[in-house]
């Protein structure tokens, strides 16, 4: 059963500043009122520890290639920052839902105004009003395209007039419209296009992000095989050190005996010290090679992990017998597995719902449109009449206020109601044509960017396996030549022993078969990179080593 890696990305601040809940939950003031945290916190590298063991100079990191990619996963900040993408398209989704969010206003305004009068009619010498309008709104925006608007209006008025009948003056109406597009921007298909641009656009990133997580992959993994091929090489280059050891010494005792000429003292000297800077080298290059290796799986971050010794468990072992690999399935498998060439799919459909948007764009604007509003009236009423001495004035005061006002707007008597249609008609639109056009070139664009990499991923199939077929013949080779290596030494070593040869020869086949043998370690680990890189070419790279993205 295959194992299953969990990528842990960077923790983000998104999560906590989005808000879930709407009004007038108690979690939405929670949500948009708190203080907004700004600070972020990167998580320390996780299950080191697991893969540390105990060794007989202290303690060692052990890694088998399967433990390695665990951490990679796991610890990898390349792989981190590239999973942010993600995030950054699912927040777009978020964002598309935007313009069908309501709205809720109100309103309240307190004016005072002392004017001077004009005339008599105005009911008093310095005409003093006080004004205090309400206002209420409610808007919202339907999948459906619909809109629609609630607004309640209520409006306290106060004057010294001494001709006003209601004083104060309590009006107050409620309102209901709403905008029908009958032709653009009609249904919910077109309306929701945007939310339907990112959902796919999300997908595209998706399958982006699991094309760099291959690449990734694939470099995590080359820098594995980097450390087994520099320790591999190193046990070469102290072989070849024992080896000129081992002639420098039977010649010195050579010469100790007079059974070599001091001229001839150099050559092995020579070759020794030759061995020794292999060696040097060798183990430098060893070192650099962990340390690329502990940056992979942030081991670098870790004080305690960082300058423990890495063992790798992996050897690079050819199969013997494999079975020779047939070139159109491999590059089917590709076309149906590489995420590049799913994303440019994906890119077609992004076009597709471009295009239908810009379509929506040129169509006339034709909307109907409705209004329905009730009033009410109320404040304290001001009777007036003739008085017992013939004349006319205040008879009485009726007392009165807002809820008066309510009861006549509920009581529906005093009702508005429209009805219209309304047309903008673009004669020539130019602008949205010329998007449209560019929406098309895009789309063949897209198209002819899927044959390319239609023709790139056959062509890398084509040449992975030809470099695989290549480097399973040059490790066959390469062994038949390390066990000539072998013979030639021997042969040379008797030779040497019979007196029918100098230790000249003898070090050149020590050279040589020091040569062959690192001849087989590159060759060895070149196969391994070719199996890894034809992976990475038909797409199945993280399946083959059990890696599932979340």
């Amino acid at each position: 059963m295959q194992s299953r890696f969990l990528i842990l990305a960077l923790c983000t601040a998104a999560t906590a500043l989005a808000q879930v809940n709407s009004f007038p939950k108690a979690s939405y003031f929670r949500e948009t009122f708190k203080r907004t945290i700004t600070k972020v916190e990167l998580q320390a590298p996780v299950k080191l520890a697991d893969f540390v063991v105990p060794a007989a100079d202290g303690k060692k990191l052990e890694l088998s290639l399967r433990s390695y990619l665990d951490l990679v996963m796991a610890n990898n900040t390349d792989i981190a920052v590239s999973r942010l993408t993600v995030d950054v398209a699912q927040n777009a989704i978020t964002r598309a839902f935007g313009p069908f969010d309501p709205l809720a206003t109100g309103r309240f305004l307190a004016t005072q105004s002392t004017t001077p009068a004009s005339d008599q009619l105005q009911g008093a010498t310095t005409l003093s009003t006080v004004q205090q309008p309400t206002t209420f709104g409610y808007t919202q925006l339907l999948s459906s395209g619909t809109s629609f608007t609630v607004g309640f209006n209520t409006l306290k008025s106060v004057s010294n007039s001494g001709f006003q009948t209601f004083n104060p003056t309590i009006t107050s109406n409620m309102s209901v419209s709403f905008a029908q597009p009958l032709i653009k921007n009609r249904g919910i298909y077109i309306n929701r296009l945007p939310i339907t641009s990112a959902r796919s656009r999300l997908r595209l990133t998706e399958y982006s992000f699991r094309d760099s997580v291959l690449q990734l992959m694939t470099n995590a993994e080359n820098a594995y095989w980097d450390l087994v091929q520099a320790r591999d090489f190193l046990a070469v280059q102290e072989k070849a050190l024992a080896l000129a050891d081992a002639a420098l010494k039977r010649s010195e005792l050579e010469l100790k005996l007079g059974a070599m000429s001091p001229l001839d003292i150099f050559n092995p000297q020579q070759n020794f010290a030759t061995a020794e800077i292999g060696v040097a080298q060798a183990r430098y290059l060893l070192q650099q090679r962990e340390d690329a290796l502990r940056k992979q799986i942030g081991a670098d971050l870790d004080p305690a992990i960082r300058t423990l010794p890495i063992v790798l468990t992996e050897t690079a072992d050819v199969p013997a017998d494999e079975p020779k690999l047939d070139t159109e399935s491999q590059v089917q498998i590709a076309l149906s597995n590489r995420p590049d060439l799913k994303a440019a799919n994906q890119a077609l459909d992004v076009d597709d719902l471009q295009i239908k948007t810009f379509k929506n764009t040129l169509l006339p604007d034709l909307s109907l449109l409705g209004l329905y509003t009730t009033q009410g009236r109320g404040g304290n009423f001001y009777q007036r009449g003739e008085l017992p001495d013939g004349t006319t004035g205040l008879i009485g005061v009726i007392p009165g206020g807002f809820p008066d006002a309510l009861s006549q707007m509920f009581g529906f008597g005093y009702p508005i109601y429209q009805f219209g249609l309304q047309l903008r008609l673009p004669i020539r639109n130019r602008s949205a044509a010329a998007d449209l056009a560019d929406s098309m070139v895009a789309k063949k664009r897209d198209l002819l960017a899927v044959r390319n990499v239609e023709q790139i991923a056959r062509l890398n199939v084509v040449q992975a396996i030809s470099q695989l077929e290549s480097a399973k013949e040059s490790v066959r080779l390469s062994l038949v030549a390390l066990d000539f290596g072998r013979k030639y030494l021997e042969a040379e070593q008797k030779k040497y022993e019979l007196g029918t040869s100098t230790i000249f020869f003898v070090l050149q086949a020590n050279q040589a078969l020091v040569n062959a043998e690192s001849a087989v370690v590159q060759n060895k680990i070149t196969y391994k990179r070719s199996v890894l890189n034809l992976w990475r070419q038909t797409g199945e790279l993280l399946d083959r080593r059990g890696v599932a993205i979340q």
